[in-house]
């Protein structure tokens, strides 16, 4: 065993205190703020040298546990204060203990980035389970909902090893905050799934997120926030939304491959091969994300839940329409600036071609006509409406390319600009027209 596991397993034996929250959260929080005072002035002698890191030893004091005790007394206080419940505050602090030692025991036996990611995340999904499960076995006298507690820790399992994958190990607090907060929103809404209907969510967003990554479609990054947009779709909105939301992903990835070589000889090109990252997956399914946060919390919201699944279905047609758009244009040698019409090079912000617009004007009608079949209470009227909200959407995208991208905003943010408006204007006609 190397000191970064033996490390690791430490600060696991010290996130297991946490468990302790279940009798008394006061004395948890003030046990952690007193480790991480104490942090702060230990810098010799065997507890120095079992927790510190690479980092700690250049500063002379135990900054990583400081960090991760302090994060760890601030939830608990939330657990008093805000009412945090308890069963979340504990799989988070667990889920990242444990999460941390098992990748650290994966790397011991491979370089691969994928099996480290997967160790993380499937070691800090049983602690997960486990915390929840003791944590409502004593606060609760053992209710608690199955179901919950297993998408709990899988959502919260791919979130932290998400953030984990772009931020660096001393970033852990930020991990565990944002792990903590995101369960706090889930006991919130009403997840009405049995244990099976879970577990196989789990299965087949587990299944896409390995083909995506397999097929070079995603980085490791793209992969998991994929499979965490997958996870939630189909747990708070149904198999339908997660067949909107896959056929933009599948057909996505097939138009960036189509005259790869081409595209990247006229600079056009995804980079890494196609392989799309974190931050373009969410530029475009961020809004979608939203929108079935919000379907799930629609009897806290003034809106009928129709409303949201326009929404839902407009942001995911502007992003197909944009994104083929974009990878059959751009193999076309003529672009001219959709504001002005004058011809531009290929690959210039804003500049379209009529075969892109035409193909994206089909992937709007692609995704329209799936929320038609999948969705009774969409129709004809409805897929128009999606459609429409599509195309709109992308053209929004090429205007702000055209006028703002660059110096101003890069183009992430103006995909996600670009679904938002889609989302608004799919909503805001399904209104309009009666549909909500």
């Amino acid at each position: 065993m190397n000191q970064s596991v033996r490390r690791a397993a430490a600060f696991a034996g010290i996130g297991t205190l946490a468990l302790a929250a279940s009798v008394l959260v006061a004395g948890v929080a003030a046990l952690f703020a007193a480790l991480g005072a104490l942090a702060l002035v230990v810098d010799e002698g065997k507890a120095f040298d079992l927790l510190a890191r690479p980092s700690d030893r250049r500063e002379g004091r135990l900054r990583g546990l400081a960090a991760f005790a302090f994060a760890t007394a601030g939830l608990a206080m939330l657990v008093m204060l805000v009412d945090l419940p308890v069963h979340a505050f504990v799989a988070a602090v667990l889920l990242l203990s444990y999460g941390n030692l098992a990748e650290r025991l994966a790397r011991q036996r491979s370089s691969s980035a994928i099996a480290a990611t997967a160790a993380f995340a499937l070691g800090g999904f049983v602690a997960a389970i486990a915390a929840q499960s003791v944590a409502l076995a004593v606060v609760a006298a053992g209710v608690g909902s199955r179901p919950e507690v297993v998408f709990l820790a899988a959502s919260g399992a791919l979130l932290a090893a998400l953030l984990r994958s772009v931020l660096f190990e001393r970033d852990d607090p930020l991990v565990l905050f944002s792990v903590a907060l995101l369960l706090w929103l889930f006991t919130v809404l009403t997840v009405n799934v049995t244990l099976l209907e879970v577990a196989l969510a789990i299965a087949v967003t587990v299944g896409f997120g390995y083909l995506s990554w397999a097929l070079d479609t995603a980085s490791v990054t793209g992969m998991l926030t994929g499979a965490l947009l997958a996870l939630l779709t189909i747990v708070l909105g149904g198999y339908p939304w997660f067949a909107v939301l896959i056929s933009f992903f599948a057909l996505g990835s097939l138009s960036t491959k189509f005259r790869y070589d081409e595209k990247r000889d006229n600079g056009v090109a995804e980079a890494n091969e196609g392989a799309r990252g974190g931050g373009n997956v969410l530029g475009n399914a961020a809004v979608a994300l939203v929108a079935v946060i919000a379907f799930a919390a629609r009897a806290h919201l003034p809106f009928a839940g129709d409303v949201f699944l326009f929404a839902f279905a407009g942001s995911i047609a502007t992003a197909m329409s944009d994104t083929l758009s974009s990878e059959i244009g751009g193999v076309f040698d003529d672009p001219r600036l959709i504001t002005t019409l004058e011809k531009v090079e290929p690959g210039t912000d804003g500049g379209v071609t009529w075969q892109g617009e035409l193909a994206g004007a089909f992937g709007a009608t692609i995704v329209a006509a799936i929320a038609v079949v999948l969705f009774g209470t969409v129709g004809a009227l409805g897929g128009a409406v999606v459609a429409l909200a599509g195309v709109g959407g992308m053209t929004v995208d090429s205007l702000l390319g055209a006028t703002v991208e660059g110096e101003l905003v890069g183009n992430q943010t103006v995909n996600f600009l670009a679904t938002l408006s889609g989302a608004i204007l799919g909503g805001a006609l399904a209104l309009l027209a009666g549909l909500s």
